[in-house]
C-alpha cells in the first residue's frame, strides 16, 4: 500500500511541475502551441514564422513545446537549452527543405531562447 502512495505522489508531483511552465500552452498531444496572448509583441512575428515554418512545414509544435517545457528534446531526449537551440538552427539552415534563411533562424532562435528564460523563471 506504502508503494503506491509513493508512486501517486510522486506521479502528481511530475504532473505538477509540467502544468506550472512559465510559457502559456493551448491545446494537447497534436495540437499543443504557445499562445499567442502570453508572447510579448516583439516577438509575435517570429511565433508567427516559427508555426509556419517548423510547425505547419515539418513537424507539429507539439515537439517544441514539450522541449521548453521538459528541457529535453522529445525525439532524442538530449538536453534543451540555448546551446542545443542554436544548434538545431544550424541543422535547419543547412536542410535544403527548410525554406529558411539566416535571418529567419536567428529571429525563430532569439523567441526559443525567450521561451527558454521564461519558463526557468
Amino acid at each position: 500500500m506504502k508503494r503506491y502512495v509513493t508512486v501517486a505522489v510522486l506521479l502528481a508531483l511530475s504532473i505538477y511541475t509540467v502544468a506550472e511552465a512559465r510559457i502559456k500552452v493551448t491545446g494537447r498531444g497534436a495540437k499543443m502551441n504557445f499562445s499567442p496572448e502570453g508572447i510579448p509583441d516583439m516577438y509575435k512575428p517570429s511565433f508567427d514564422l516559427m508555426q509556419a515554418k517548423c510547425g505547419i512545414k515539418c513537424h507539429n509544435m507539439e515537439r517544441t513545446v514539450i522541449a521548453i517545457q521538459t528541457g529535453k528534446a522529445p525525439i532524442t531526449g538530449q538536453p534543451f537549452n540555448k546551446q542545443a537551440v542554436k544548434a538545431y538552427g544550424i541543422k535547419m539552415l543547412r536542410k535544403p527543405n527548410s525554406d529558411m534563411n539566416k535571418k529567419e533562424i536567428r529571429d525563430v532562435v532569439v523567441l526559443l531562447n525567450y521561451f527558454l528564460d521564461e519558463n526557468a523563471k
